[in-house]
């Protein structure tokens, strides 16, 4: 008896049809997470290919890839994969196929960071010039704004080459399509501002543009933030608005999440209890609007809040990241009832970042397998973090000038 045969009288096990007519195997969804493991020349390491292998192997239905650029200029990280021309095609392939191991969907998250892209290999431009403390870019020309349907479109085209089964377009966490969407960041009077319909405008271009390039069974998913946790920025009712545009589009999944890395924002946590998973409530309110599944990203610590959710109809699937992190054969152990939930750290008075550095290098060992050996603490893995990055800005650099 396979694990997914023994769990099918879970809602958990149950698969889920998108509007494309794929099916995706179970309702557990690995979260895109910047894993920082491309090479700096934006192409997968044996590390991240194995990564990803692994949560395939662990039973999960769908895994994104975190912060895939189709445009070298913007990246979030010197870590992350740009698919585009002059990419190293046999390592694409390669993370496609063993990621896609076990019946499992990888899907690479099309991003492009914009006024947050990385400044020491980039010239961070966003919808509206901004100069405020820790933050500054250059307003986009229209001309620039009209190259990116082409830009998605020709990345998404090249992920269904390589043996992706979807791609995601990022439109959160203040990267991009996020600036565009908030009127904190997008202060345009022209027909990409001033209302939600024109700030939305360049998604639903973008999205025209890559159904147009993949066919109408490749899916499309968009991740979106129910607020950017910033006075001034996207509110939850503003992301009811976005929902409903895009339940106009031919999306097939729309990803819940939250927070911006803005300077000064609050994190995506922050102000929530940690008995309920993040943006429950705005993806319960979603489902009211649209016919699109919905699911909501983070804050999942045990198999009782993810079933809870799905089967109370709140989403249509639980996106985990830092739970499959901790124990990447989670999906397997949830649906056979073979294990417990994970046993997440706390920690003393970490620096600030500490903790996301802690989870980014234990990405690192996972890929390794080498987790049993793990030990870092969060200071010492922002430092190795920060010095794995300085290396690989150089790398960078010398790559794409």
């Amino acid at each position: 008896m396979t694990n997914q045969t023994q769990g099918s009288n879970d809602v958990l096990a149950r698969p889920l049809e998108l509007p494309c007519g794929v099916s995706l195997k179970n309702r557990l969804i690995k979260s895109p997470m910047s894993d920082s493991l491309g090479d700096g020349q934006g192409n997968p390491t044996e590390s991240q290919i194995r990564l990803y292998e692994r949560w395939a192997e662990g039973g999960v239905a769908l895994s994104l890839i975190g912060e895939v650029q189709g445009d070298h200029r913007y990246p979030e990280k010197p870590g992350n994969l740009v698919l585009g021309p002059g990419a190293n095609w046999p390592a694409m392939q390669a993370l496609a196929r063993r990621g896609s191991a076990n019946g499992t969907h990888v899907w690479p998250q099309l991003g492009h960071a914009g006024a947050l892209s990385h400044a020491p290999i980039s010239d961070p431009r966003g919808p509206s010039a901004l100069d405020v403390e820790g933050l500054k870019c250059d307003g986009m020309s229209v001309d620039e704004i009209l190259e990116l349907p082409g830009i998605y479109a020709r990345t998404a085209k090249l992920a269904k080459d390589a043996g992706f089964g979807g791609v995601q377009i990022h439109a959160g966490h203040g990267f991009l399509f996020s600036q565009f969407l908030s009127p904190l960041f997008n202060r345009r009077t022209d027909a990409y501002g001033a209302t939600i319909d024109g700030r939305f405008r360049i998604i639903r271009e973008v999205i025209d543009a890559v159904r147009q390039a993949v066919g109408p069974a490749f899916p499309i998913g968009i991740r979106i933030n129910a607020t950017d946790k910033l006075e001034g920025g996207l509110t939850e009712e503003d992301a009811l608005s976005v929902i409903r545009l895009l339940d106009q589009t031919l999306v097939d999944l729309i990803d819940i999440s939250g927070g911006t890395y803005f300077p000064g924002a609050a994190a995506s946590s922050d102000g929530i209890a940690t008995s309920v998973p993040y943006f429950i409530e705005l993806a319960r309110r979603a489902k009211e609007v649209t016919g699109i599944p919905v699911v909501a990203t983070g804050g999942y610590e045990t198999r009782d809040q993810a079933r809870d959710a799905v089967e109370n109809g709140f989403v249509d699937a639980a996106s985990l990241a830092r739970a499959m992190v901790l124990e990447p054969g989670l999906a397997n152990s949830w649906l056979t009832g073979d294990g417990g939930d994970p046993d997440f750290p706390v920690f003393d008075a970490p620096p600030r970042g500490g903790v996301t550095a802690w989870y980014s290098m234990r990405l690192t060992a996972l890929g390794e397998d080498d987790e049993a050996q793990f030990d870092l603490t969060p200071a010492q893995a922002v430092d190795a973090y920060e010095a794995r990055d300085a290396q690989r800005c150089i790398t960078w650099q010398e790559r794409f000038g």
